[in-house]
This record gives structure tokens, C-alpha cells and sequence, in this order.
């Protein structure tokens, strides 16, 4: 039931964001400098960065591993604006079926109660189930966002993507 509620998050971000043009994505809804290209870009990094942080344990890639260490989770906010549409839509569905191949793995491989790579300062792990759960939490959060900006920039309502 968690990867399904994440991919029903996912579908309804990929509906939210798709479609537009770089004018639309990159509008702001101030007070707040958040657009819909810096969810993309934001959310393929939490994305890769849960799997690498949480899951397989290994470094993150490109372009995350370009990226200025103490600039922390600001840089793919700032630097959203560089990348095309087309771009950045890829980078996030790559990240996206990253993180689905990951987390089959982990299914098949001890399941979501086992520990996670990461260890607190005290030694200890999360489990999978939780950082699922938080990757699910980051999602609907943000798909909450695009909704509202998508709603302001043309009208597009509702909670489901068309099934075609």
C-alpha cells in the first residue's frame, strides 16, 4: 500500500506539472519563490538522495554529485531555471524509475521492516518502512503545492490524472 500511495503521488505531481510551457513552470506564487520547475528538480533529488541515503547506500550521480556540498537542498531550487522543461522532466522520472528499481530490490531483499544503510550519530537505522513513508510524506506536501500552481495557471483541478 505505500508504493502505491507514492506512485498515486507521483502520477498526480507528473499530471500537475505536465504540459506546460517553461513560462508556466518557472512562474512564482509569492510570497514564495517556489515554482513548479523547482518542485521537478527538488523532487528528483529527494528522490535519488532517499534511495543513495536509505536504501543502497551508494554515492549520489550526476548532476547531484556537481552540486556544492554546503549548499545543501537550496541548490536544485536555484538552479532549476538553468534546465529546459524537457530536461528536467527527464531528470525527475529518471530519479523516479531509479528509485523504483531500489525499492523492488529492498522488497525482495528483507523487505521494508529491515534497516536502512543509515546510521544515527547512536548506530541506529531506520527501517525502510520509514523512509518510505517520509519520501511519501515529501510528496504529498509538494503535490499540495502544485496543485494550487496549477490551479492559478490555468484552471486544471482535481486529485487523479484522467485514466485514458
Amino acid at each position: 500500500m505505500l508504493l502505491f500511495a507514492l506512485d498515486r503521488s507521483r502520477a498526480q505531481f507528473a499530471w500537475k506539472c505536465g504540459g506546460l510551457d517553461a513560462a508556466s513552470l518557472s512562474r512564482p506564487f509569492p510570497p514564495s519563490t517556489m515554482t513548479l520547475r523547482g518542485l521537478l528538480k527538488h523532487l528528483a533529488l529527494c528522490e535519488d538522495s532517499k534511495v543513495a541515503d536509505f536504501v543502497t547506500g551508494e554515492a549520489l550521480g550526476p548532476p547531484w554529485d556537481a552540486r556544492d556540498a554546503d549548499a545543501n537542498w537550496e541548490w536544485g531550487w536555484r538552479t532549476a531555471a538553468d534546465d529546459s522543461p524537457e530536461d528536467l522532466s527527464a531528470l525527475w522520472r529518471g530519479a523516479v524509475e531509479r528509485a523504483r528499481v531500489a525499492w523492488t530490490k529492498a522488497l525482495a531483499d528483507g523487505g521494508l521492516d529491515r534497516p536502512s544503510t543509515f546510521k544515527t550519530r547512536s548506530g541506529a537505522s531506520p527501517n525502510l518502512r520509514r523512509i518510505l513513508v517520509d519520501v511519501h510524506d515529501e510528496y504529498a506536501r509538494h503535490v499540495g503545492h502544485a496543485d494550487l500552481f496549477r490551479e492559478a495557471i490555468d484552471g486544471l483541478v482535481g486529485e487523479d490524472p484522467p485514466q485514458q
